[in-house]
């Protein structure tokens, strides 16, 4: 069976191939209402797909942007591309999406495919020293937004990020005001700028009090296991530890977790504070107290952000959004 074809809504319809064109790709104002429906209806019961390929061919557009994310399972990422995918629809875009998993030969193979397949512009958290992959989109005219994580030597790109630093120094203050001061940091690994950001915040609020020691930082990977791996570590090297910072929620339930399973009181014991803010900190009890960014916001505009940049109409380069404190139950 063959693919039906604009000519054959055309035939069915009695009106040429060129009128059918213009009202499939709603280019269609000098066109009467009457036969404007009666083209989508038989559009509609002949089955027909709109070929995006060729499509694209002449107008250099695809509406299609890809999104390259680097752990779909970490819940932040999930609900920033929950909220990209949802403002691309509003905007009448389509999406790719690709998981890195924090691998550079991963994310050089979507990088690649991507631009293979004409997107018009790609939205990207890194997984590590990702300059290289940003160079292949560079060198093929192909636009990019940041998003949460900034890669050095591309500080003046397009991005959307949290204040990650001063989000950290916001955590130490409360827990220091609290009474703690014996507080340790585990951070992401630190090929990833955020990491850094996040520990020089624990570095400064510590210093500022006196407190900073650096065998009290513990560097893991950003999930559940890397949480408890890392809480068993610092348990078995320090003493008389009163709180713990994690730079991530998924390390800080998975340092709950062992935490409780050890038989501690949290937070009589040890305070616990993690940072994003994922939907998670509140299924758990006692509830994670955390630095919450604004994870929707900051898919929306990464994609409002692309968009622009797609359409030449920028306005804000980059955008930061402040996080906030969220106080429940583990501190």
């Amino acid at each position: 069976m063959r693919k039906t074809t604009m000519m054959d809504i055309a035939n069915k319809v009695g009106v040429s191939k060129a009128t059918v064109s213009m009202v499939l790709s709603k280019k269609d104002g000098s066109i009467s209402e009457e036969t404007k429906e009666k083209i989508w209806a038989a559009a509609e019961d002949m089955g027909y797909i709109k070929n995006s390929v060729a499509t694209s061919l002449s107008t250099r557009k695809t509406g299609t942007i890809g999104i390259i994310l680097p752990d779909i399972l970490n819940p932040f990422f999930s609900e920033i591309a929950r909220a990209i995918e949802d403002t691309a629809s509003e905007l009448d875009y389509n999406v790719i999406f690709c998981n890195s998993d924090n691998n550079i030969d991963k994310e050089e193979k979507y990088v690649k495919l991507l631009i293979s397949k004409l997107v018009d512009g790609v939205i990207f958290a890194a997984g590590g020293k990702s300059d290289k992959n940003l160079s292949y989109l560079i060198n093929n005219n192909v636009p990019f937004v940041l998003v949460d994580r900034y890669i050095e030597g591309y500080e003046d790109a397009y991005g959307v990020y949290c204040n990650n630093k001063e989000g950290v120094i916001k955590g130490v203050k409360y827990l220091y005001d609290k009474g703690n001061k014996r507080i340790a940091f585990v951070m992401g690994p630190q090929k990833i700028q955020v990491s850094l950001q996040r520990l020089n915040g624990y570095k400064e609020a510590m210093k500022q009090y006196g407190l900073y020691d650096p065998s009290w930082v513990f560097e893991t990977r950003l999930t559940l296991d890397g949480g408890m791996k890392a809480t068993e570590e610092l348990l078995n090297n320090l003493k008389d530890v009163d709180a713990i910072l994690y730079s991530n929620d998924m390390m800080a339930l998975g340092g709950i977790k062992y935490l409780l399973r050890k038989g501690y009181n949290v937070p009589k014991d040890i305070r616990v504070m993690g940072f994003d803010n994922i939907t998670l900190t509140e299924f758990t009890e006692p509830e994670l107290t955390t630095i919450a960014q604004p994870i929707y916001e900051m898919g929306q505009s990464a994609c409002k952000l692309l968009t622009s940049v797609i359409n030449g109409k920028v306005e804000q380069e980059q955008i930061y959004f402040e996080p906030k404190l969220v106080i429940r139950g583990t501190a």
